[in-house]
């Protein structure tokens, strides 16, 4: 099995991707960076992570399970990348876990993924306006899974996230 991690390559949540990403190893499960660019990507509380590739190189037919990491920087660049939409919308074709936590959600929205499923998001005006503009259905609770739709609201709810995706992966 085989997760993509994606990660703003600045001001991602450390948290959100470290916990996540050592949970996943734990259970014996495969995963592989992205960014906008391939290289070294820097969070916001000054850590540093390697993307193995760039968004737009990465074939979604490789992977079981695409996961989208928050922090500030998936406003700045996630939110907009064409590419990562594109990715997005065949992860949700396909059926696949498709996974979003803190402001990355938005991601989903814009990529269709979210009408008339439950989800949630790190809370905000542009965060709670964009999730209704994609018709997703608002629930203000730390982790979310809308069949195979995960959404999680916070750094706090990074490894109830990770858990869930497991348990999805692994049922």
């Amino acid at each position: 099995m085989k997760i993509l991690m994606v990660i703003a390559p600045k001001r991602y949540r450390e948290e959100e991707f470290e916990i996540p990403a050592k949970m996943f190893e734990e259970a014996g499960i495969e995963y592989e960076v992205a960014s906008v660019e391939s290289g070294e990507c820097y969070g916001i509380m000054g850590g540093i992570q390697n993307a193995d590739i760039a968004i737009r190189d990465a074939d979604e037919t490789s992977y079981d399970a695409l996961v989208i990491v928050g922090g500030l920087g998936a406003s700045d660049f996630l939110w907009s990348d064409d590419d990562l939409k594109e990715l997005t919308e065949k992860f949700g074709k396909s059926g696949k876990v498709t996974a979003a936590i803190c402001l990355a959600p938005v991601v989903l929205a814009r990529a269709g993924l979210l009408k008339g499923r439950q989800a949630t998001v790190f809370e905000s005006p542009a965060t709670l306006k964009l999730l209704e503009e994609g018709g997703a259905n608002y629930v203000k609770i730390g982790v979310v899974a809308d069949m195979n739709i995960i959404t999680a609201n916070h750094p706090t709810a990074s490894a109830e996230f990770a858990e869930t995706i497991i348990e999805k992966l692994t049922c």
